[in-house]
């Protein structure tokens, strides 16, 4: 029996089915979820994510370190004593995070233009006499064609932001580029009730920049990528259900 031969209420049974089913594994994570608080990622290895990439840029040679007998100081050493700071792979450092940014834009745009064009024919080598064996006799030649238009446009724009965000995280370094610089990654989960904020960061960092606290400021790292969000109760009730998303993904209007 093919699928044309079947009654057309199990075929709309089948078809809806097949629709539903993909979304079945998030309802059955939602309904297992119930009256449990949010889980905490585990701790990983972020060099072994599927999307991790290690970071590759343009880089000079790296420095021959001469190294000179019977002496304590070591060629590059910031101080006479080891440095703390974080330096080599595995190494843990604290980024701060003080974001204070403000925009305020304003726009106006207003623009008229009056247009008026005219076009005759009186004279087209002795045939404009004849035009009225074409046209209607009270056509005149010298005003075949005229045209008037007028067009009126005015717009209003504004935009005001305010964003603040004061954090701190522990970041890991998990890359040192031939030149010195160094990539850090760094990821924060807190559980606050059900919902769980979570805040990762990577960028490139150069080994100046950070202080002797073993501190850098988040402004001073290249490429930075900082997100901020949560998951948990609140945020389901502030995120649309997956019907009115796809219906806003499909609905031209």
């Amino acid at each position: 029996m093919s699928a044309r031969t079947l009654p057309r209420s199990i075929r709309t049974t089948l078809l809806l089915s097949l629709a539903v089913l993909p979304l079945t594994g998030c309802v059955t994570d939602k309904l297992a979820a119930i009256g449990q608080t949010p889980a905490l990622s585990g701790i990983e290895d972020p060099s072994r994510n599927p999307n991790y990439r290690p970071v590759r840029l343009p880089m000079p040679e790296a420095p021959v370190q001469e190294r000179q007998a019977n002496s304590l100081w070591r060629s590059g050493a910031r101080a006479f004593f080891k440095d703390q700071r974080a330096a080599r792979v595995g190494d843990i450092m604290t980024v701060t995070i003080q974001i204070n940014d403000r925009a305020q834009m304003q726009n106006n745009t207003s623009r008229t233009r009056d247009g008026s064009d005219s076009i005759g024919i009186p004279n087209l080598f002795g045939l404009e006499a004849s035009t009225n064996n074409i046209l209607p006799n009270t056509v005149n030649p010298s005003t075949l064609v005229s045209a008037t238009g007028t067009t009126n446009s005015a717009g209003t724009g504004q935009i005001q932001r305010q964003e603040q965000i004061n954090l701190q995280v522990a970041a890991l370094i998990v890359q040192v580029l031939p030149n010195g610089n160094m990539v850090v990654n760094g990821k924060q989960e807190v559980r606050v009730n059900n919902e769980v904020r979570e805040l990762t960061l990577t960028g490139i960092i150069r080994p100046e920049d950070i202080t002797s606290a073993n501190t850098i400021s988040y402004e001073k790292i290249a490429e930075a990528r900082i997100s901020y969000g949560g998951r948990g109760n609140l945020t389901d009730v502030q995120t649309p259900r997956w019907g009115q998303q796809v219906l806003e993904a499909i609905s031209p209007f």
